[in-house]
C-alpha cells in the first residue's frame, strides 16, 4: 500500500492499481489477489473463511449498536480506529462462547461468563484519554442505588488538557441487550467542575433506572471546556474525550 501524491486524488482501478481512501487519506495498492466470492461460498478449503465471516458479522452488528449507545459520551468528536478497536474487543468476547460451534459463536454468549464481562470492563476505550490516569481516584459503584462515587477526590490530581478551564464528568447506566441489540441509556446530570473545585467526594446517580432490558454497564465519561467571558466552549482535542466502563453486572 502506498500514499497517493497528486493534486487531485483518484478513486477506482487504473492499470492494475486500486486507488481509494483509507481513514480519509488517498492510498493505492496493486489490484487483484485474494479469493473470489464463489470460492469462498463453495470450496471446502474456505470453510474457516466462511466461519470467520459469519462471526465477524455478529461482532460488527454489536459494534455498530454499541458505538451508537455510547455516542452521548463523545458527541461532536471523531475517533480514529474506534470501530476497528471495538471489533478487537467483541471478537475476543465472542471467542468465549462455548455454547455454539465455531462459525456460529456470538458476543452475547461470551458475556455469559465473568471473563467476558471483565474484557468489557477493562478495555481501554479511549487510549488518548485513559480515565484511570486522568481521574486517579478510588471509586465505587452501588448497583442497589445505581450510584457511582469517587472517594477522596482532589482536583489538583485531575489531568487537564491545554486550554481547559473546566472538566465535565458524565455518568450513565447503559442497559444493553447484546443478543437483541436493544438498549437504553440512563444518564445522570453532568458535573461541570472548574480547576479550583474544592470538593473531596463526588457522586452521580442517573435520573432514571434500568428495567432489566439487558446487561447493565456503568459508563463514565469526561469532556473538557474552556470558559471565555462567562461562556463555555467544548474543546475538540484528540485527547479531550475519555470513556470507560467502570462496572458491569
Amino acid at each position: 500500500m502506498a500514499k497517493q501524491k497528486s493534486i487531485i486524488p483518484m478513486v477506482g482501478t487504473i492499470g492494475g492499481i486500486n486507488f481509494y481512501f483509507l481513514n480519509g487519506k488517498p492510498v493505492a495498492r496493486i489490484a487483484g489477489g485474494g479469493f473470489n466470492s464463489k470460492d469462498v461460498r463453495t470450496k471446502k478449503s474456505m470453510q474457516r473463511v466462511r466461519e470467520n465471516g459469519s462471526e465477524f458479522g455478529d461482532c460488527s452488528r454489536v459494534n455498530k449498536k454499541f458505538r451508537e449507545a455510547l455516542r452521548p459520551f463523545y458527541s461532536n468528536h471523531r475517533f480514529t480506529f474506534f470501530h476497528s478497536r471495538l471489533m478487537t474487543l467483541f471478537t475476543a468476547i465472542k471467542a468465549l462462547d462455548v455454547v455454539n460451534v465455531r462459525g456460529k459463536r456470538q458476543v452475547f454468549r461470551g458475556l455469559e461468563h465473568d471473563a467476558g464481562k471483565a474484557l468489557l470492563r477493562d478495555f481501554t476505550y479511549t487510549p488518548d484519554c485513559v480515565l484511570s490516569q486522568v481521574l486517579p481516584f478510588e471509586s465505587i459503584m452501588d448497583w442497589a442505588t445505581y450510584t457511582f462515587q469517587f472517594l477522596k477526590f482532589s482536583m489538583d490530581r485531575v489531568s487537564f488538557i491545554a486550554g481547559a478551564t473546566h472538566v465535565a464528568l458524565h455518568f450513565g447506566v447503559l442497559d444493553f441487550n447484546f443478543e437483541t441489540l436493544a438498549y437504553q441509556l440512563h444518564m445522570a446530570e453532568p458535573q461541570m467542575l472548574p480547576r479550583d473545585f474544592a470538593g473531596t467526594c463526588l457522586s452521580m446517580t442517573p435520573t432514571s433506572f434500568p428495567a432489566g432490558l439487558g446487561t447493565p454497564l456503568a459508563v463514565l465519561g469526561i469532556r473538557y471546556y474552556q470558559e471565555v467571558d462567562g461562556a463555555m466552549y467544548l474543546l475538540h482535542a484528540q485527547n479531550g474525550v475519555g470513556i470507560a466502563v467502570v462496572s458491569v453486572v
